[in-house]
């Protein structure tokens, strides 16, 4: 029988754990050289920014998780006990505030200089210092000019172009539920236009939509491919689009807003030192003039880099009509995000085909009493105009923050369960807007036939 060699086993365990000692730095090192940033952005923006990174940096290892903005504030929310993420990268500033009100950023001094307070009306960093703005953002429409040529439609330049009766079907956007951006363009408008006028026109808009799309980016491929002649999109996606050759074109309308798009460094992050070296990159003269690049073409928030822009690019700090007219409240914003949400998503992404229907035979209507004189008729379409147009709620009670609480659970799709009291007040809104739309439909055409 072969008997044991304790020397020998007490010797194999000292190498194991020496090794372990050992090995333990260099794990800490590899670990040190990822970066893992939370982002909504496409990939045209992602790959390209990531290049010119790398190209500085090429030890660190950037890895990008892609989900919406709403999706990633809900995956940061969830994994706040165990988080692995490093950023947070997206272009609404109301989606910050939520991360910042629930604890989940944390400050950040920015060292590079040269760049104003503000952008427009709106500052460009959080004052608190919790995010950081890289970009501005504006909000508009694009069209595709090919499409608009062979369907005989004029160019649109206000939102109030695209509630005309010529542009019925030829419209398509994202919901607010499904794009932070897109959330920001539907709150710029209603911030705009006030509560009721806002969502009036939102709703005549979205009386000529062609589609809701799944994602923001949808909009954009859907003007490009000509499957729908306009879209309502966040400026960069038709500048964007023009400058890769697609026969697009963009206009800010007057009423919009000119905010930041963001980034800032999530609570715990794993590797805040790669953290601060990607935002001093984005914020360098290097940084900032790829966002020039034709794949991404936003806004620069450094002054000095519009002179490398191409001919013709928006420079918000000389032209001051791009977004002067809405001063943005982010705290309003703020305090009605997911109630704006679901009415968006009551009233017209799982409503649309009643809204066409109401909003055309209304158009139809108003057609047939141009150049007429009915008393009657008229009042039945202005009557089915207000049925329309009718809010479920008020502007009050959209902000009160216990209601606003109650919406948590986005409808992805209409056969999204959704439970408890939001479930229940969104069925007795849908059953309001359902019932004032068909009604409204009836009075519009008993107004035709009296034609």
């Amino acid at each position: 029988m072969r008997k044991s060699n304790p020397g020998l086993g007490l010797s194999v365990l000292v190498a194991v754990l020496a090794a372990g000692i050992l090995a333990a730095p260099f794990q800490a090192q590899a670990n040190e050289n990822k970066l893992v940033i939370v982002t909504s952005y496409p990939p045209d923006t992602t790959v390209t920014v990531k290049k010119a990174f790398n190209k500085k940096y090429p030890g660190i290892k950037v890895e990008m998780l892609k989900k919406k903005t709403t999706a990633g504030i809900k995956y940061l929310q969830e994994t706040a006990g165990n988080n692995k993420s490093d950023m947070f990268w997206a272009s609404a500033p109301d989606a910050f505030e939520v991360l910042k009100g629930d604890g989940l950023l944390q400050r950040y001094k920015v060292k590079q200089t040269g760049i104003p307070e503000k952008v427009g009306a709106f500052p460009i960093n959080d004052p608190e210092g919790y995010y950081i703005g890289f970009a501005a953002s504006g909000y508009g429409i694009m069209w595709n000019t090919r499409y608009l040529k062979a369907k005989k439609l004029p160019v649109p330049k206000e939102w109030s172009d695209l509630a005309k009766p010529i542009y019925h079907n030829h419209v398509g956007m994202s919901a607010p539920s499904r794009s932070g951006t897109t959330h920001l363009t539907v709150e710029t408008l209603i911030q705009g236009k006030g509560w009721d006028k806002g969502w009036a026109l939102w709703k005549r808009i979205a009386g000529n939509f062609n589609t809701v799309t799944e994602r923001s980016f949808g909009v954009p491929d859907g003007v490009n491919s000509g499957q729908f002649g306009v879209g309502v999109v966040i400026d960069f996606f038709g500048l964007s689009s023009k400058a890769s050759g697609f026969p697009v074109d963009f206009v800010y309308p007057t009423v919009t807003t000119l905010v930041p798009a963001n980034i800032a460094i999530v609570k715990n992050a794993p590797h805040p030192g790669h953290a601060s070296t990607f935002i001093e990159f984005l914020l360098s003269p290097t940084g900032q003039e790829v966002l020039l690049d034709p794949k991404i073409r936003r806004l620069p928030v450094n002054p000095k880099t519009y002179a490398k822009a191409p001919p013709g690019f928006p420079n918000p700090f000389k032209d001051k009509s791009i977004g002067s007219a809405v001063k943005f409240d982010l705290q309003l914003s703020k305090s009605r995000y997911n109630v704006v949400n679901s009415l968006f998503d009551v009233m017209i992404t799982y409503r649309l085909g009643d809204l066409r229907a109401a909003v055309k035979a209304i158009q139809d209507a108003e057609a047939k009493l141009k150049g007429k004189s009915n008393a009657k008729a008229e009042g039945l379409i202005k009557q089915a105009r207000a049925l329309v147009d009718e809010m479920p709620i008020d502007e009050a009670k959209a902000s009160e923050k216990g209601f606003n609480r109650i919406f948590k659970k986005k409808r992805k799709k209409a056969t999204t369960k959704v439970t408890g009291r939001q479930a229940e007040i969104e069925q007795q809104w849908d059953t309001k807007v359902k019932a004032n739309y068909a009604k409204a439909k009836k009075l519009a055409q008993q107004a035709a036939s009296m034609l």
